[in-house]
């Protein structure tokens, strides 16, 4: 009986193994990751922007998935892309703030890839602080990147490339398809520097947006009324946007980031922005309301200029993909290390648990598995990149990476799936670079509770259904009090899953200071 009960046992396992994705050293598909930096994902038309047009982006969702829900665990950079490689939370990977140094000797899922048979590749922006490992190949950019003549660090030596970043990204990523071990499948992330501060647009893309006027966000002159970290933060348009630096207002074109111009790159930011723009901004005499306006409309053409580039070479790479016979064994994805504000509350930049920075755009394109035009509600965390990307690989995921592969939501469309109803968030960067101050917090389909801990203790609480531009904090609020325990539960619950222990001591001593 035993003989029998062996027997039948591993014939279910292979025919378990025969249907689980990427079976078999052959039919193992590749996996190209698109991350870009500060992408908005209201910017994109896939989410139904206006603002612009992103044909290449949308290509991707239309072809596969794209998730409505999708979110970070700490809006920030560095430690977004610390959470790519771990499938962990910042608290554990040790990577909670920009400008540190990341320990790449801890176990990254690429490593992981790469010991399973897939040859693996980071060409692009990396920034954190330490060089790669887990790949075959790299090329990263030296720290944050520069989006003219850039300097390439590789395992060998750094080098400057005459050009513009997207373009040569895309220039080494095709560069490297072409020379890879073909008898592999193959992992690769296409780093990308767009969208960053300080939105320089490719020279074909000065002025792209020059004739559109660009409708102000409901929320644009957001009085942050009972909310005390809104009302202490430095990242507005009207105070922290700098005309110079930011918006190219007589900018000193022989310095800083324009010093690296050629004398054709900077002959052609003098010709439209000082010729164009400075001398426009110069004749209108603008001040209060107006200035803010002009500024506001000034970073939205700048900004959208910047992704013009970001697109086009998303489709130059998806192209090159269908001519080479790539595309139907290659999943590919397009994501944002966090998404980013463009003038709501009067903002830019990221950080805050509220949705402008807390979604992030996701698509995910996988010939064969996933049905074309497909949308997923759920809420999928980027701890849960790391071991979708294994599964899909058909490799074990390890037993400590705390996200789960969302491949189940793409086989079904979402549907009939045991999956997450609230998420955590945890951002750390305090004071600089825009003093928002640290804060955690629980977001599930309806509402957001966050709590703002440092030079401050605050609570707030969202109905994203009834209040989403979240400027109505109605923590506190009469009929809130069954809501608030519940919620504050599963926060503490969240925080014991992901052995948050640090902020669980934070939010204990609240319960201890308010006498609960």
């Amino acid at each position: 009986m035993q003989h029998i009960i062996r027997y039948f046992t591993a014939i279910g396992s292979l025919l378990l193994l025969l249907t689980t994705p990427g079976y078999g050293q052959q039919k193992r598909p590749n996996i190209i990751f698109i991350f870009s930096d500060d992408h908005a994902w209201q910017s994109i038309s896939a989410y139904g922007s206006k603002l612009a047009q992103t044909p290449n982006i949308d290509r991707i969702a239309r072809q596969g998935a794209l998730f409505k829900q999708a979110l970070v665990t700490n809006s920030i950079c560095g430690p977004s892309r610390a959470t790519l490689l771990t499938g962990k939370y910042s608290h554990v990977n040790g990577y909670t703030l920009n400008e540190r140094k990341f320990d790449v000797q801890q176990p990254l899922f690429p490593r992981i890839l790469q010991q399973n048979g897939y040859q693996t590749a980071w060409i692009g922006k990396w920034h954190l602080g330490s060089l790669p490992q887990g790949f075959d190949y790299w090329r990263i950019l030296n720290n944050q990147g520069q989006y003219f003549n850039p300097e390439i660090i590789s395992p060998q030596d750094t080098t400057v490339m005459e050009g513009y970043v997207t373009n040569l990204i895309t220039q080494l990523s095709t560069g490297w398809l072409q020379q890879r071990d073909t008898s592999k499948p193959f992992f690769l992330v296409v780093g990308e520097k767009a969208t960053h501060r300080e939105w320089l647009p490719d020279l074909p893309d000065l002025g792209a947006y020059d004739n559109q006027t660009f409708p102000l966000p409901p929320n644009f002159h957001d009085d942050y009324k009972n909310r005390v970290a809104a009302q202490d933060q430095d990242m507005t348009i009207a105070k922290t946007m700098r005309l110079k630096e930011d918006l190219k207002v007589h900018a000193n074109y022989d310095k800083g980031i324009y010093g690296r111009f050629t004398p054709a790159q900077r002959q052609a930011y003098t010709a439209y922005y000082e010729q164009q723009v400075s001398r426009s901004f110069d004749s209108l005499h603008l001040s209060g309301a107006a200035l803010l306006e002009w500024k506001y409309q000034r970073y939205l053409k700048d900004y959208l200029a910047t992704a013009r580039s970001l697109d086009r070479n998303i489709g130059q790479l998806l192209d090159y993909l269908d001519k080479n016979g790539l595309a139907e064994n290659t999943v590919v994805v397009y994501a944002s290390d966090q998404g980013f504000y463009l003038g709501e509350h009067g903002w830019f930049d990221k950080r805050f648990m509220y949705e402008e920075s807390l979604r992030t755009p996701f698509m995910i394109k996988y010939p064969g598995v996933v049905k074309p035009g497909t949308q997923v509600n759920q809420l999928m965390l980027n701890i849960d990149w790391a071991p979708t990307f294994l599964q899909i690989a058909g490799v074990k995921v390890p037993a400590d990476i705390q996200g789960t592969s969302f491949l189940p939501l793409l086989q079904t469309g979402g549907k009939k799936v045991a999956w997450r109803k609230a998420a955590y968030y945890h951002y750390y960067e305090f004071p600089e670079p825009h003093h928002v101050y640290p804060h955690f917090g629980i977001r599930t389909e309806q509402h957001t509770l966050v709590y703002f801990y440092g030079p401050t203790h605050a609570w707030e609480l969202y109905d994203l259904k009834k209040d989403p531009q979240q400027v109505s904090n109605i923590y506190g609020t009469k009929g809130t009090e069954q809501l608030t325990i519940s919620l504050k539960q599963e926060l503490k619950k969240l925080m014991v899953q992901y052995q948050d222990t640090a902020a669980l001591r934070i939010l204990e001593t609240n319960e201890t200071r308010a006498g609960k």
